[in-house]
């Protein structure tokens, strides 16, 4: 417990840090977590019946991420992403030549689902913090503050007052309780934050607020009906006591993309209006 502990406040410190820091480093650490999240993802879905071409796809993966931030940095022109359809065309070409591969077509899905299961989601928060323009570290450093609240709220609740499982198929230990513990405490930090960084409206933050719980938690049941698959206990070990870095951000997954679409859509009819 005491190394769970210590372990998950040291990471957090770093996180935060990376966000507030400036947008380089923003970019840049987060492009190391999207790269070791793809890693850990090909680790558990490769097997007998089909193996992702990791290396091919962790180029890809970086590549696409590194040249859209450095977009959104203005360091790099849209254009250079053009670059990553080369690589799109060798992950089909190269298991022509590979023997031992039984099911190319299984390990080829597995390689471009890597990306859009990994890669389009930290993409997507990555836009967060350039959703207003020039980087602005509140809306991302937001998101995760709520994240981690209503995982924290629906840890708590759960623990002490859970009684009825959410989706015991999946993840037994999960209740309703615990998912109105996460919703509460979420809107709570919402409310926090829509008081001391005002980058958009007070129902803005709550809309967004709801939509991490809401989609959070089924990104974290996500990635348990894959683990539960592949008979896996952790994406990995590189965080003692924690597991892997894919299961400290399984719920950013499915929420990101929303959330970002959602900001997009309305700071877009702000716009027009």
């Amino acid at each position: 417990m005491r190394t769970r502990a210590i372990t998950g406040l040291f990471f957090v410190i770093v996180v935060l840090a990376s966000i507030v820091f400036n947008a380089y480093l923003f970019t840049g650490f987060f492009l190391v977590l999207n790269a070791c999240c793809l890693y850990e993802f090909y680790r558990i879905v490769g097997d007998a019946n089909g193996k992702p071409n990791a290396l091919l796809g962790l180029l890809f993966g970086v590549l696409a991420f590194g040249v859209y931030g450095g977009y959104q940095l203005g360091d790099l022109s849209p254009n250079c992403l053009l670059l990553v359809i080369p690589l799109a065309a060798l992950v089909w070409i190269v298991p022509l030549y590979q023997k031992d591969q039984d099911n190319p077509f299984t390990g080829i899905a597995y390689t471009f689902l890597g990306v859009i299961y990994i890669v389009l989601p930290f993409v997507s928060f990555l836009s967060l913090g350039f959703l207003t323009g020039a980087y602005n570290y509140r809306l991302p450093l937001g998101f995760m503050l709520i994240l981690w609240g209503n995982d924290t709220g629906a840890y708590l609740m759960g623990r002490f007052f859970g009684r009825r499982r959410l989706f015991e198929r999946i993840s037994p230990k999960k209740t309703w309780e615990g998912l109105i513990g996460g919703i509460l405490l979420a809107l709570v930090v919402s409310s926090v934050l829509a008081l001391y960084y005002p980058v958009i409206s007070v129902w803005q933050w709550v809309g967004m607020a709801l939509l991490i719980s809401a989609f959070g938690t089924f990104g974290d049941l996500v990635e348990s009906m894959l683990k539960r698959s592949r008979q896996v206990k952790d994406s990995g070990s590189i965080l003692p006591g924690h597991g892997g870095l894919l299961d400290r951000f399984d719920g950013l997954l499915l929420a990101a993309p929303v959330v970002f679409v959602w900001l997009k859509l309305l700071l877009s009819l702000q716009t027009v209006n």
